[in-house]
């Protein structure tokens, strides 16, 4: 009998291949996606396209009547999103306060209305220095909260939290996974920025396996 997973999927290439491990290892699964007021909405279409091409269970939760509480980030806010490595300080402007914590606890929840054993989301080591909510210390906390938050025990996991952006991208060309059907900038255009953290992490990701990234760019890549 296979396990039943709830996927935090927001349409990005983290989330995407996670979504096919889950499958690809024999579980059921239900999609999950937020939109929690993220200017890069465009990656809520990609994964309704996904999981509708899939025939996956989805659903997408409205937290934009909460925005006003989650306020000072890049990526909801009328503040400009910085360009460059994860690692420079000023990225630290992306961080969604709470995010994750309240992600996880809407799955959580959900996971027990549908009989599901787990969550799943795609936090993994690259997000370490930046992201509170996405290290090792966040996910077993988390994890034991929610083993006893209700009668029905649910795990919280994060398959990627040892793999970077790159070993990432390698299970999904493994599994023959098609990146165009995902969206990383976190800049809301037509076309992917290129020079936002999130861009040049998977430029260097696709890059470093000697393949172009299917997403058109304003700029040369």
């Amino acid at each position: 009998m296979s396990e039943k997973v709830v996927v935090i999927y927001s349409g990005g290439m983290d989330s995407f291949t996670l979504l096919h491990r889950a499958r690809a290892s024999g579980h059921e699964v239900h999609a999950l996606s937020f939109n929690y007021g993220q200017r890069h909405v465009r990656e809520l279409e990609c994964a309704e396209a996904v999981c509708k091409t899939l025939a996956v269970p989805h659903k997408v939760v409205d937290m934009s009547p909460m925005a006003s509480l989650m306020t000072g980030s890049a990526l909801t806010d009328a503040i400009g999103v910085p360009e460059g490595h994860y690692e420079e300080d000023n990225m630290k402007s992306t961080v969604v306060p709470n995010r994750n914590m309240i992600l996880l606890s809407l799955a959580t929840g959900y996971a027990v209305s549908v009989g599901a054993q787990a969550v799943w989301y795609g936090a993994h080591g690259g997000d370490h220095a930046i992201y509170p909510d996405c290290r090792p210390e966040f996910v077993s906390k988390m994890d034991a909260v929610c083993r006893v938050a209700n009668y029905e025990p649910v795990g919280i996991e994060a398959p990627y939290m040892q793999m970077d952006k790159g070993q990432i991208l390698s299970e999904g060309l493994a599994m023959d996974l098609d990146y165009s059907q995902t969206w990383t900038c976190y800049n809301g255009r037509e076309k992917a920025c290129g020079r936002c953290g999130s861009c040049v992490e998977r430029l260097e990701a696709f890059a470093h396996h000697g393949l172009t990234d299917p997403l058109p760019y304003e700029v040369e890549v």
